[in-house]
């Protein structure tokens, strides 16, 4: 059965599964709690064992061993997964208190936005994080921030894409 699997057998995922996907489960269900976030780990672990499959080595232990471990991986990304959520809803908490003066309008969800982006932006390096900022928040193009900084408009343009581009990457992976 193992060498099957690992010789990409889609039969024998089958069978890897429906032996071992209940421990998979049962671990996963009492670490975290929750039957849906179990179920996503349980779905997980096979898929990584499934793409990983090469870096199995019989002679290390034997399969359910190795998914146990992987199982053990996916269970400790999950809770760290569910420490940033909780910590962006504090966050988000925080933003949420009322202020004195007229509401705002904005819900949960575009507080977390906001919260999300802060993070993000207050990661960049100081030179992009200015020129994010004139874009963003002064209304500036990026002449006028040229001419506004003193730096050149080729690298204010260089500045602006990698900016962006390490901004989408960061909250592509916090989503």
């Amino acid at each position: 059965m193992a060498a099957g699997f690992v010789a990409g057998e889609e039969g024998s995922l089958e069978v890897v599964y429906r032996r071992w996907g209940s421990l998979v489960y049962t671990l996963a269900r009492r670490t975290l709690g929750d039957e849906r976030e179990a179920e996503d780990v349980t779905q997980q672990v096979f898929l990584a064992a499934w793409r990983g499959r090469h870096g199995y080595r019989p002679g290390r232990g034997g399969l359910a061993g190795w998914l146990v471990g992987i199982t053990r991986h996916k269970v400790a990304d999950a809770l760290a997964a569910r420490s940033r959520r909780a910590e962006l809803v504090a966050a988000a908490g925080a933003f949420l208190a009322p202020a004195p003066g007229p509401a705002t309008g904005a819900g949960p969800e575009q507080v977390v936005d906001r919260v999300l982006v802060l993070r993000a932006l207050q990661d960049l390096p100081s030179a992009q994080q200015h020129v994010v900022r004139l874009a963003f928040y002064a209304d500036l193009t990026q002449t006028q921030i040229a001419e506004r900084t003193g730096l050149p408009l080729g690298t204010v343009k260089s500045h602006m894409r990698r900016a962006l581009l390490t901004l989408r990457r960061s909250l592509a992976t916090t989503a």
